[in-house]
């Protein structure tokens, strides 16, 4: 008993087991197979290693971003006259973040009170008091009404309404824009990111960015691609869109700045890149253009007004995208090992090729497989059988099997 299982853990231990290859001298095969593995190696190599650099682990980004605008203009208008424009005027919200708002036309509603006052035919016309329900208000109304339908007009009655009045007239947008020189205005944007796996942090103030060099330069992709600083006209014409004509009834657009770092190089080689893409500005959308109202408070003899403005402007959205990337050796081998695994195709279409298309199919399926007949089994029951004792090792017991022609049997 102690010999089998010294003799069964000396196998398990000094045996190697490997599967019989069958070689095919076949040049349509070999050459196929040859081009598979070819293809498989490009794959792994080109692309998944190369390209998506399948032997690095990769972590997301974590992004902040702050906005100082700058630029004046001047306008004149017959309900304001000369009045100059900063960035406390045209810019929402103003402390700046990654999304926000620059006037570019306005048209202005000056001294408006709390009373009644008779409601837009906009809103809906009346015909008598039933009409007007006191203490509600239309969707398209300015204030809630008190239940009277009065006189908007000589010809046109409307339901009066509690409200600030006079009511905004909803008079044609300025065109050109009244804030057409916002083109010329500066966009300043900070950008700090970290890639907590990694524990990198960066600016966009890379360090070809100087403070000398801040005050001077300008963004242009090709010419200064890394100064933070950005014409906003440059950033319009550079979405695919006109800047005069989004001016007019205001926009949307998109600035991308993309982190795509490579940590197994020095960091100053993670630097930004910066992109510029229109939204939904298209003209034959139902509400094109961008707009929405504020209001400028005072108080005259006592009595509170305001001046509102219904703003038409171009809004920013600054979006952060971005990974890192860094030499691992778990990705590494599971890459290595799935590009092994990959290699196995081609051994696989080589078979389907030679045992069903080749018309010697039939022949490479008697040299892969081996066949147990029923007429072997039974030549194998015939066969004489020779008791050894238990003792005999297995080289001995051989040998008398070739000597003898028999099947020896062990006997325990």
């Amino acid at each position: 008993m102690g010999q089998k299982v010294i003799e069964k853990v000396s196998s398990f231990l000094f045996e190697y087991d490997t599967p019989r290859m069958v070689l095919v001298r076949n040049k349509k095969v070999g050459l196929t197979f040859r081009l598979i593995q070819l293809v498989v190696l490009g794959y792994v190599i080109g692309w998944v290693f190369l390209y998506q650099k399948g032997y690095q682990s990769t972590d997301g980004i974590i992004s902040s971003i702050s906005v100082k605008l700058k630029g004046f203009t001047l306008t004149n208008t017959s309900g304001m006259g000369p009045h100059i424009w900063d960035v406390a005027d045209y810019v929402f919200p103003p402390q700046g973040d990654s999304s926000f708002v620059v006037m570019t036309n306005f048209i202005i509603t000056n001294g408006q009170q709390q009373g009644t006052c008779p409601e837009l035919p906009e809103a809906g016309l009346c015909q008598d008091n039933s009409n007007c329900i006191e203490g509600k208000f239309s969707r398209q109304g300015q204030g809630i009404m008190t239940g009277r339908c009065v006189n908007f007009s000589s010809t046109e009655q409307t339901c009066e309404i509690f409200g600030w009045c006079p009511v905004e007239i909803d008079d044609k947008v300025p065109n050109p824009p009244l804030l057409l020189a916002a083109q010329k205005f500066t966009l300043f944007v900070k950008n700090s990111i970290t890639f907590p796996k990694f524990k990198v942090s960066r600016r966009n103030l890379v360090e070809a960015i100087t403070k000398r060099s801040l005050k001077t330069c300008l963004f242009h992709k090709v010419k200064d691609p890394l100064c933070p600083v950005f014409e906003l006209g440059y950033i319009v014409r550079e979405s695919g869109q006109d800047f005069a004509a989004l001016a007019h009834k205001g926009g949307v657009v998109g600035i991308t700045i993309d982190w795509n770092c490579d940590l197994d190089w020095p960091t100053r080689h993670c630097k930004p890149v910066y992109q510029f893409h229109g939204l939904y500005n298209d003209d034959n959308n139902v509400s094109p253009g961008f707009n929405f109202r504020y209001a400028k408070y005072f108080r005259d003899n006592g009595t509170d007004k305001r001046n509102l403005y219904k703003v038409f402007g171009i809004r920013f959205d600054i979006l952060v995208n971005g990974k890192a990337g860094k030499f691992d050796i778990i990705p590494t081998m599971t890459t290595i090992g799935s590009g092994i695994g990959i290699f196995g195709v081609a051994s696989v279409l080589c078979d389907l090729l030679l045992l069903h298309f080749l018309p010697k199919r039939d022949y490479y399926k008697q040299k892969k497989f081996k066949y147990i007949e029923q007429q072997t089994l039974q030549s194998v029951s015939n066969e004489r059988f020779l008791p050894l004792p238990a003792g005999i090792a297995e080289r001995e017991a051989d040998l008398i099997m070739k000597q003898t022609g028999c099947v020896c049997i062990k006997v325990y």
